[in-house]
């Protein structure tokens, strides 16, 4: 099967086995509709996994949410359309976990997507990507093709961003807890480190979609998540450990939380993948830890 992969260049994309890569806007401008059409009809792929968005952190979002809704729209109309267009059987879209409403019951499923409103702060990119599931159901349910999508929790790994301003929690905390040893000073953390996350690590993420590409064949989205909660104390704890930090940690708690915990159920996933073994959390970490130091010249930071 020739697989075509949008989003390449980006956490989950460097993960994913694919024949035909697009790796970004100057390679092909998915957000423009005769440069995606005329990519899929020169390539004629059998599948694609689809990844591309226009992300950022919470302050990008909340200052242009209708830039973010736009060209998000664009870029998941464009692909999915082009796929249909030009035979496209099957196609594996990313969601995000933002999708689902502010207010929900614990654990989160996959039937809850459309259930509520989503956080007021982000609604622009989360309700472009509802729309993304919406589309690949309707064209699963009017054409018979195989479209879905995967709704991954918390992504860390290699390639991922590290900028202090706007990564994500993880990478954020390695990089302040790099910068903290090599100056010598406390690491200081935001919060009272209490919040439980979860976490998947990326290269389980690509080697999850390659099987669900392959084998997947129902039209409801999958989580995917190992439905193991760690809290943000029990995460610096482990990048101090495996960075050999021996300075202080201070968790500030005058700082705010954020959302105590949102976990989700795996049960669906199990269900398709019994036997699949996650990643431990330290050997993830330490994968990642490692990455980041031998690339801290030219990582994104």
């Amino acid at each position: 099967m020739k697989i075509l992969l949008t989003g390449a260049k980006g956490l989950v994309g460097s993960t994913i086995s694919a024949d035909i890569k697009i790796s970004g806007r100057n390679q092909v401008d998915l957000t423009n509709w005769e440069n995606t059409y005329s990519f899929f009809k020169e390539t004629r792929p059998e599948a694609v996994i689809h990844a591309a968005a226009r992300v950022g952190g919470l302050g990008a979002n909340m200052n242009d949410l209708a830039g973010f809704y736009r060209d998000n729209i664009l870029i998941n109309t464009n692909v999915l359309e082009a796929a249909r267009k030009t035979g496209v059987k099957r196609v594996v879209s990313f969601l995000s976990t933002c999708i689902f409403p502010a207010k929900v019951e614990y654990p989160i499923t996959e039937d809850q997507i459309h259930l509520g409103e989503p956080h007021s702060s982000n609604f622009g990119y989360a309700y472009a990507k509802r729309m993304l599931e919406v589309h690949s159901r309707a064209i699963a349910t009017q054409y018979g093709l195989n479209y879905t999508c995967v709704i991954p929790t918390n992504i860390y790994g290699p390639h991922d961003n590290f900028n202090l301003e706007t990564s994500h929690v993880l990478p954020a905390l390695i990089h302040k807890c790099y910068l903290a040893k090599r100056d010598k000073t406390d690491l200081v953390v935001w919060g009272s480190g209490n919040p439980l996350r979860e976490f998947i690590f990326s290269e389980d993420v690509g080697k999850l979609t390659n099987l669900i590409c392959k084998d997947y064949t129902e039209r409801e989205p999958l989580i995917l998540s190992t439905s193991e909660e760690i809290s943000i104390r029990e995460a610096v704890e482990t990048i101090a450990d495996v960075m050999g930090f021996e300075g202080a940690i201070i968790f500030d708690d005058s700082k705010p939380d954020g959302q105590v915990r949102k976990p989700t159920s795996n049960a669906k996933l199990k269900s398709f993948v019994s036997d699949y073994e996650f990643t431990s959390f330290y050997d993830g970490i330490k994968k990642t830890v490692d990455w980041f130091i031998q690339n801290y010249g030219v990582c994104r930071k």
